[in-house]
């Protein structure tokens, strides 16, 4: 054939591209299983951190199997609850937050009783629980809200009387360095310990406060010096979630008043 014809121009060009396009889709294949793995890892972390077992992590030769034999060996159950507090069946772990966000805002916008209560018996929210080496357990539900900039999330553990808040952790999209993007450090999440999210048998969540929570409020947290509407995010995100939760926590405490 002729090199310097149109044909051979056309044939070596078409050939160029099916090649090309072949490695691109092997190579976006390979790279998409790595990126999903790498993000079950982080948030099994995540969970993990919201009891604090992701303290080894630093001294791990080889994160992810740190990650995975932690999670295996803590996080001893997960399933998911509706917003009536019943189980449903189905993959707690895998459970898209981002969708079941919609819903909740939803809910919280509605007026109508019906329309709310509908809504929340298609809720999937997930639970995992946490057991310690002296046999107590904890509870771990995600928490997704709105912050300046976009998503905010995060991992609230409890206590089995489902009142007393034990770990946080949470995590931002694009918040401001410096100022809202300080709710993922750690000191801003360890205000949370030892927080209730009950006043009696009223759901009443926690306050994140400028100009800083007084000491002895059980129901209130400092807000981030110079991230206002960040900090109000995240106290919208956990009343609206926990608000979801609050007919699984009330069961479950009914529960541990029966075995106690």
């Amino acid at each position: 054939m002729n090199a310097n014809s149109n044909t051979y121009t056309f044939i070596y060009a078409s050939i160029l591209v099916i090649v090309a396009a072949a490695t691109l889709a092997v190579t976006a294949l390979v790279l998409k299983k790595s990126q999903e793995k790498n993000i079950e890892i982080e948030k099994k972390l995540n969970i993990l951190a919201s009891v604090g077992e992701d303290a080894g992590l630093s001294e791990a030769k080889r994160k992810k199997d740190f990650v995975e034999e932690t999670y295996d060996t803590y996080i001893v159950e997960d399933f998911i609850v509706d917003g009536a507090g019943n189980r449903q069946e189905g993959d707690a772990f895998n459970i898209n937050m981002a969708e079941e966000y919609h819903k909740i805002k939803a809910i919280v916008a509605s007026k109508d009783e019906d329309k709310k209560e509908s809504l929340r018996s298609q809720l999937r929210l997930p639970v995992f629980v946490y057991k310690e080496d002296n046999g107590a357990l904890k509870y771990i539900i995600p928490v997704r809200g709105v912050g300046l900039w976009g998503p905010l999330w995060g991992y609230l553990s409890l206590n089995d009387d489902f009142n007393t808040i034990y770990g946080a952790v949470f995590g931002h999209k694009g918040e401001t360095p410096g100022l809202g993007a300080e709710i993922s450090d750690k000191a801003f999440a360890k205000q949370f310990t030892g927080k209730k999210i009950f006043s009696g048998e009223t759901l009443t969540s926690i306050r994140v406060m400028k100009g800083g929570a007084p000491k002895n409020n059980p129901h209130a947290v400092d807000a981030v010096s110079g991230g206002t509407i960040t900090s109000d995010g995240v106290a919208a995100m956990l009343k609206d979630c926990l608000e979801q939760y609050q007919a699984f926590f009330i069961k479950m405490k009914e529960e541990f008043k029966i075995l106690n």
